[in-house]
């Protein structure tokens, strides 16, 4: 054990050199069900067991997410499920707010009590909405998804039956993303024989919130875009997962960029830039690329319900654990 055991300079982090990537996989592997990365999961892991708490901590989230992405979205991709129209939106409206978000970061949250404040007040809300959509409460417009769900069970036991691919990944051509019209007001695409749509100006707002969060918390978006886009524009997470994964890849690479070039004086009033550790990040990239490529391989056998059930508690006790620990300490 201590012979795999390093220390990254960047950072300051000793651990095992294993332990990065092994829990980037599991993490990886359930949440990329839902068109998330992990690196909300990662993030609070590097704080809390690494004791990685300076503001480049965001920055070396960022490089999880620039490693372990690709995979899923390729597998996406491959299977045709990739809702082009809504990764452009939101890429557009994500990028300005990633700046302000790291203002937010350096100037106003360089203290890691504040900041755990902060994830978990996040964490918080995206837990609460993907536990809520399984309430009797939120039934209303679900007998879609739930049509999709549906289509999908059965689709998949026939292909297990018939152990042959007839088409993309063994679906039928219905189960690709057709882009019916790309407007500045509004977007509608059709998925296994159904019709779906969204405002525009409403998602590059919902997008530019999440720009700004994301900056300051060290994600691409993803884990607050997919679950909103579920929730409140209605549309099927088969269809929103592999947009928002790359989405939180393309807005990863500018949060390295920012974070490494732009200085911003904190509260200290020194101004200086906040570096990804990139060899910690690239280690949790490579669990995160294997967990990723599987979690989008296995999401068509999985119900919605289940995924988000899953998601949910883990991100509210997260939540919950860090804002205990604020008022408690």
């Amino acid at each position: 054990m201590d012979a795999l055991t390093v220390q990254f300079p960047g950072s300051g982090v000793e651990t095992w050199i294993l332990l990065p990537p092994l829990v980037a996989f599991v993490v990886s592997t359930f949440t990329s069900m839902g068109g998330v990365s992990g690196a909300f999961i990662l993030l609070p892991f590097q704080m809390s067991v690494l004791d990685f708490t300076t503001p480049s901590v965001s920055s070396t989230n960022f490089i999880y997410n620039i490693v372990a992405i690709p995979s899923g979205v390729y597998r996406y991709f491959k299977e045709g499920r990739m809702a082009w129209p809504l990764t452009w939106v939101v890429l557009v409206g994500t990028l300005p707010g990633l700046l302000i978000g790291y203002y937010l970061r350096i100037k106003y949250l360089p203290d890691p009590s504040s900041f755990k404040l902060f994830v978990g007040c996040v964490l918080l809300y995206i837990g609460g909405r993907l536990l809520y959509e399984l309430t009797g409460r939120a039934k209303a417009g679900r007998n879609k998804r739930g049509d999709l769900d549906l289509k999908f069970a059965m689709r998949s036991r026939q292909i297990r039956e018939q152990r042959q691919s007839r088409t993309a990944a063994g679906l039928p051509p219905e189960a690709v993303v057709k882009t019916v019209s790309f407007s500045i007001k509004r977007v509608e695409y059709e998925f296994w024989g159904e019709r779906f749509g969204f405002s525009v100006p409403a998602m590059l707002l919902l997008a530019f919130v999440v720009g700004v969060i994301g900056g300051t918390y060290g994600i691409g978006g993803g884990a607050i875009i997919a679950p909103f886009c579920v929730a409140v524009f209605r549309l099927p997470i088969y269809t929103v997962a592999g947009a928002a994964l790359l989405g939180t890849f393309l807005t990863s690479i500018l949060g390295v960029a920012i974070y490494s070039v732009v200085p911003i004086a904190g509260a200290d009033g020194v101004a200086s830039t906040w570096p990804p550790d990139v060899a910690l990040g690239v280690l949790f990239g490579i669990g995160g690329f294997a967990g990723m490529y599987l979690g989008a391989r296995l999401q068509k056998h999985v119900p919605q319900k289940f995924i988000k059930l899953l998601l949910g508690v883990m991100i509210l006790a997260l939540a919950l654990q860090y804002i205990g620990q604020y008022f408690l300490n």
